[in-house]
C-alpha cells in the first residue's frame, strides 16, 4: 500500500470507496460526496488531463497514480492499494443516492464473507430508464478484498469470489450517458476490444447468423423486457444492445487479427450495455 495518509480523517466506516478515473472531472465530486462516511476515499488516475485529480485532492481523497491496465487489471490495482478490506467499488459517473447513504452505516461488516449489491438506476441525460434491460439491474459494489475481487477481464469485469449478494437498501444513481447518440457511441467503441476477448477465446460466428442474432437481442430487450415503455430511449438501448452483440462479432469475421481497435474510454467502467 502507498505510504500515503488516509483520506478522511474521524470517519466512522471502516470502508475504503475506491474509484478509478481518467477525466472524469464532471461527476467525481458527487461520487466521492456520498461515500463520505467511508475511512478512505482512494481515487486511482491513469492520466487525467482536466480537473480530476485537483477534485478528489480538494475533497481529501487519496489519489494514486496508475497507467491504465484495463478495467478489471485497474480494478484489482485499486483494491490491492486500498487502506481497508471492504471495498466500496463505483465508477465515476456513479452516486449513492440518500437512502443508500444511510443504509451503508447500518451494513453489518462482521462476516467478511458477505457482499452486497444495489439496484442501480441509469440516467440517459436527465432521463431515466425504468425499463428494458437496464431497468432492472443489480450491481455488487461492497465486498470484502479477502474473500472476493474483480475479475481481470479488460470489459466486463465483475466481482467474483464473492458468496450471493445481500441487497442493499437504496440505489446507485448511474449518470454514464450524455445523449442518445452516446450510447450507441459507447457501444461501438467497446466492439475492437471485446472483439479481442472473442478471438481469444476461438469464438466466432458465421455471417449468416449476425441478423438473427440481432433480431433476437433486440427483440428480447426492446420487447419481452419492455424497453418500448421507455420510449424512443428504449428502442436506442436495443439498438445498442444489437451493436453491443454482433458488432464485436463481425469484426472476429471481418477484420485481420492485427488491425488496430479504439480503446475504451478509461473514465467508464461499465458504459457498454449489460450482458
Amino acid at each position: 500500500m502507498s505510504p500515503s495518509s488516509p483520506s478522511r480523517a474521524g470517519a466512522s466506516l471502516p470502508i475504503s470507496c475506491v474509484v478509478i478515473t481518467r477525466d472524469a472531472a464532471d461527476r467525481l465530486a458527487t461520487t466521492l460526496g456520498c461515500a463520505a462516511a467511508c475511512g478512505e476515499r482512494l481515487v486511482v488516475d491513469s492520466g487525467s488531463t482536466d480537473a480530476t485529480v485537483a477534485i478528489a485532492r480538494n475533497l481529501g481523497a487519496r489519489v494514486e497514480y496508475q497507467p491504465f491496465l484495463g478495467f478489471g487489471p485497474q480494478k484489482r490495482r485499486a483494491v490491492e492499494l486500498a487502506a481497508h478490506d471492504w471495498i466500496l467499488s463505483l465508477d465515476a459517473d456513479e452516486e449513492l443516492d440518500t437512502e443508500a447513504v444511510r443504509g451503508l452505516a447500518a451494513l453489518d461488516l462482521s462476516d467478511p464473507k458477505r457482499c452486497w449489491a444495489w439496484r442501480r438506476r441509469t440516467f440517459i441525460g436527465e432521463r431515466e430508464l425504468r425499463h428494458g434491460p437496464w431497468g432492472h439491474e443489480r450491481v455488487l459494489r461492497l465486498f470484502n478484498r479477502t474473500r472476493a475481487g474483480f475479475t481481470a477481464h479488460c470489459v466486463h469485469e465483475r466481482v467474483d469470489g464473492a458468496t450471493r449478494p445481500l441487497l442493499a437498501p437504496g440505489s446507485i444513481l448511474h449518470h454514464s450517458f450524455s445523449g442518445c447518440a452516446d450510447v450507441i457511441f459507447r457501444s461501438a467503441r467497446y466492439a475492437g476490444p471485446k472483439a479481442a476477448i472473442l478471438r481469444d477465446k476461438r469464438e466466432s460466428a458465421p455471417a449468416w447468423m449476425l441478423p438473427l442474432r440481432a433480431l433476437a437481442v433486440f427483440t428480447k430487450s426492446y420487447g419481452l423486457q419492455g424497453g418500448w415503455r421507455d420510449g424512443a430511449a428504449g428502442f436506442v438501448v436495443a439498438l445498442s444492445r444489437v451493436v453491443d452483440s454482433t458488432l464485436p462479432r463481425a469484426i472476429v469475421s471481418v477484420d485481420p487479427p492485427s488491425a488496430p481497435s479504439p480503446s475504451p474510454p478509461a473514465d467508464r467502467p461499465d458504459a457498454p450495455p449489460p450482458r
